[in-house]
């Protein structure tokens, strides 16, 4: 993930610096980046304004319902939040599409599963059993899980409302109380939904949102009545986010950024798994932490590899993602499609071949103060060069030959990240056994993006700690407390006894 946009960006694409703490209250500019157009205007809290939400969030969490609800009815609340969701869906999905700048038909099929993590987490709940612990002796041993207390969710740019939905859901199905620092370029449908919540019958106090840069994610990490924090931002943010939970041993959830390998082997259609390959690298504009973006293609068809994806790259229709027709958006805002250019331009000098794309796409009028990049192909790149070592965070694929499956192994997992990975071949024991071998906390066999609320969401290395999505997160958002019952007719008499027995 991008670290310009997440919880360390100073500016937005407009260059509007966030207010400091002791400036007047100040309003940020909301960017179209298909159009440059300024959308609405959204404050730019101050760090009092962040104390304020983690107070009425702690206020909720210490004396409010919520936390207090029997399950069943925590759990049909969050059914009533999955339905009132999904019947505002073309809302949120189109000022989404305008927010950030994804095609339309990218977002609605992205919005339409967002309900899918409230109904997930309402079924963990409502299923949650606590565990009897074996022991000897007269002695009935069990566990209780409790909420935290008040988290803290900060989001980024590129997937607002998915990635919202998968940490809140399993947040409030727990009972906690939330404060949500969506980023400060995208927060539109953030605050579209915690509204929709509210309107559904969320308790107040229960979630919160502040908005603003650097200063209000910041103050929210170190805030000492944050039990939890889920962030998903570049690696220097999630590392500061670590530094700062960990002086007051709080919780953190951090998923970072990502150079994902994709291996293509010479026993697949070299067609198929280009198209597949486009598919990874330049869905969303290449704006996700597992975008393909190193792809490793075996020798015997690396040249017809290339020229496949060339020519769907060449092919795919940039253009207003308010369009159907429309297949790749602008990127989020003028510095990131900069730092694109930038790193391609580094490949051309390190030895890259441009097979496709390379620089900024005609466009009609309207569209010429947008963030566009065309889909780009790099050929010839080997693992020593930039491009396929850091993060480009566009629509970019970088193509290296390998010969031997362990010569693709070693290079996939020859990087300082490990969030995402793909393997693509007929060979279904060499999948698994590819799969089994990459570093990486998700590997998809022929396909790539795939995700369901049940699958646990999250990397190693610098890609991050803790998982998203899945029992491992619902039950993160949790303490456990083991109580011990003593059943024995008698009472513990220790001085009693000459020969007591068991100390433990």
């Amino acid at each position: 993930m991008n670290e310009n946009t997440t919880l360390l960006a100073d500016a937005d694409a407009t260059g509007t610096t966030a207010a400091s703490d002791d400036a007047a209250h100040r309003d940020r500019a909301i960017v179209n980046p298909a159009t440059g157009e300024v959308i609405r205007t959204v404050a730019d809290n101050t760090a009092a304004e962040v104390d304020e939400a983690v107070r009425a969030a702690k206020a909720a969490f210490e004396s409010g319902p919520w936390p207090r609800m029997p399950r069943s009815e925590r759990a049909r609340h969050l059914l009533r939040f999955a339905d009132a969701i999904e019947a505002h869906t073309e809302t949120l999905f189109q000022l989404e599409t305008q927010n950030n700048g994804r095609p339309i038909t990218e977002t609605r099929a992205q919005l339409s599963r967002v309900p899918e993590w409230f109904r997930y987490n309402a079924g963990l709940l409502a299923t949650q059993r606590d565990a009897v612990l074996p022991g000897d002796g007269p002695y009935l041993t069990y566990q209780r899980r409790s909420p935290l207390g008040v988290c803290g969710i900060i989001t980024p740019f590129n997937h607002p409302l998915l990635i919202l939905a998968r940490s809140l859901s399993a947040a409030l199905a727990t009972g906690n109380t939330v404060v949500v620092k969506p980023s400060e370029m995208t927060p539109l449908t953030t605050l579209a939904l915690v509204d929709i919540l509210r309107e559904a019958g969320l308790p107040e106090g229960v979630v919160g949102v502040v908005t603003g840069g650097r200063e209000v994610g910041e103050r929210l990490t170190g805030h000492p009545d944050i039990a939890k924090i889920t962030l998903t931002g570049g690696t220097e943010a999630g590392r500061a986010a670590a530094v700062a939970t960990a002086a007051r041993f709080a919780r953190v959830t951090a998923e970072l950024g990502g150079k994902t390998p994709i291996v293509v082997f010479d026993d697949i259609d070299p067609l198929v798994a280009a198209e597949g390959a486009a598919f990874a690298a330049f869905v969303a504009a290449g704006q996700s932490c597992v975008a393909g973006s190193r792809f490793l293609v075996q020798r015997g068809i690396y040249d017809a590899f290339v020229e496949a994806l060339s020519a769907r790259a060449s092919a795919i229709r940039i253009g207003d993602p308010v369009r159907p027709e429309t297949q790749l958006g602008p990127l989020i805002s003028g510095v990131q499609r900069d730092k694109v250019l930038r790193l391609i331009s580094t490949g051309t000098e390190e030895g890259v071949r441009v097979a496709a794309g390379g620089g900024i796409p005609d466009l009609p009028a309207e569209l010429g103060s947008g963030y566009y990049v065309q889909p780009t192909v790099l050929a010839d790149a080997t693992m020593s060069m930039t491009v396929a070592r850091e993060e480009i965070f566009g629509p970019v694929a970088v193509v290296v030959p390998f010969d031997e499956e362990d010569d693709a192994v070693a290079m996939a997992n020859d990087n300082r990240f490990g969030l995402g990975a793909g393997v693509w071949t007929r060979d279904i024991a060499r999948g698994h056994r590819v799969a089994d071998r990459v570093t990486a906390g998700m590997v998809w066999v022929n396909d790539h993006h795939r995700l369901e609320p049940s699958l646990p969401w999250g990397g190693v290395k610098e890609s991050g700690t803790g998982r998203d999505a899945g029992q491992e997160s619902f039950d993160d958002f949790t303490w456990i407390k083991t109580v011990v019952v003593r059943t024995a007719a008698d009472d513990v008499d220790w001085y009693g006894h000459a020969e007591p027995g068991r100390l433990n």
